[in-house]
């Protein structure tokens, strides 16, 4: 076994915000696989993966040389995937969990790194997005993201679970991603055995009767629209009941500690 075969599978995933911007310099390693969500294609040329909403302009897509090998994932292809994790209405109906749930399904990567991901749209240098001003998706009105604190945090348990460890890259001092921080340097020296010991140290601070009372909630609402487009069976939808659920998941990581921010 080579050096690098024995170096853990890690994923990065980019998101839009500000804070995306400090990847530009990073290497291709230590990632095997590198996923953009919207118009984080435009960040760096190396992606793998992109990842857009249903509503997402199609003039904004990249074309030509710009996919180069890469594969543009649309609704057919990541509407099964977070079925397979519960749904949308449970998984939180926007793209960076979609994006996760499908990178977990699809690649299984040992490691899930977010980048840009924060959900945290308070201005940077005039800038919400890191092309300019952007509209705050997760923060409309909708049923499955009244907290994206719980969606995370049961990303978070549901990842552990198919072996992949979730963790946020960002520096900014706060979001929306419950995750351990991790700095991008230490992700080089990381092996499948590292990822694993992680990982197991992580379940065992997951709080199992949260977790397992949220999941026997969301079986017995049986909340699931299988086409994904949750938004017309919203009548259906106890709010009440989705927050019951929220906080059984939120407190499966009672636990966990919240890192502090990388330092800049």
């Amino acid at each position: 076994m080579t050096a690098v075969s024995r170096l853990a599978n890690i994923a990065l995933v980019l998101g839009s915000a500000p804070d995306v911007v400090r990847c530009k310099g990073w290497p291709r390693l230590p990632f095997k696989t590198i996923i953009a969500i919207n118009n984080a294609w435009l960040v760096r040329p190396d992606f793998d993966y992109l990842l857009h909403a249903g509503d997402f302009p199609e003039e904004r897509l990249p074309t030509g040389e710009s996919t180069r090998s890469a594969f543009v994932v649309s609704s057919r292809e990541y509407v099964p995937a977070q079925n397979a994790f519960g749904g949308f209405v449970y998984a939180g109906g926007t793209m960076a969990f979609t994006t996760a749930y499908w990178v977990i399904h699809r690649l299984r990567p040992d490691i899930l790194a977010f980048l840009g991901c924060d959900m945290v749209y308070e201005p940077e240098n005039g800038q919400t997005h890191f092309y300019g001003q952007g509209t705050a998706d997760p923060l409309r009105d909708d049923v499955t993201l009244r907290s994206l604190e719980a969606k995370s945090a049961r990303l978070f348990v549901q990842a552990l679970r198919a072996g992949t460890l979730c963790v946020n890259l960002s520096r900014l001092p706060a979001s929306r991603l419950i995750f351990p921080r991790l700095d991008f340097s230490i992700l080089h020296s990381i092996s499948k055995s590292d990822a694993a010991a992680m990982r197991r140290g992580y379940e065992e601070d997951i709080d199992p009767a949260s977790a397992i009372a949220g999941e026997q909630m969301e079986r017995r609402l049986g909340y699931f629209v299988e086409d994904g487009r949750y938004w017309k069976q919203i009548d259906r939808f106890d709010p009440e009941c989705l927050r019951q659920i929220d906080d059984y998941w939120f407190s499966s990581l009672g636990r966990i500690a919240k890192p502090e921010p990388a330092d800049s």
